[in-house]
């Protein structure tokens, strides 16, 4: 399977469990993978037979700088859900959203989740 990445969108962005990092903006880094057949579009030199990028990162900072969500976890849900939605030739999608600023006592470079959800009609 072909893939295509977006890595280190940077937000400042309000989500987290607790009060105040839903209301004070915070550091976020979110990196997606998707898998599709890239033949197509190297045969064809055709936008219409990939996907196109600029899209993919309005969709993803239209998430993040979005409504707040408590849990990083429910943030990488939504994006891999409206990736899935609005590409038709993505087969599976992974996504990763780092907070290396999680409000954690302690000493760490990063903090964050993967997710893989495949397109539910396609068996990959």
């Amino acid at each position: 399977m072909d893939r295509i990445f977006l890595r280190g969108m940077r937000f400042m962005a309000c989500h987290g469990v607790l009060p105040h990092e839903r209301e004070v903006p915070q550091s976020f880094e979110v990196d997606v993978e998707l898998g599709l057949d890239l033949r197509a579009a190297g045969e064809s030199d055709d936008l219409g037979n990939t996907v196109n990028y600029a899209k993919v990162y309005r969709t993803v900072s239209s998430i993040m700088n979005g409504g707040s969500k408590q849990l990083i976890e429910a943030v990488a849900e939504e994006i891999a859900d409206d990736l899935l939605r609005d590409f038709d030739v993505l087969r599976w999608v992974r996504v990763t959203v780092h907070k290396p600023t999680a409000p954690i006592d302690g000493i760490f470079s990063d903090v964050g989740v993967t997710i893989l959800r495949r397109r539910k009609d396609l068996v990959c």
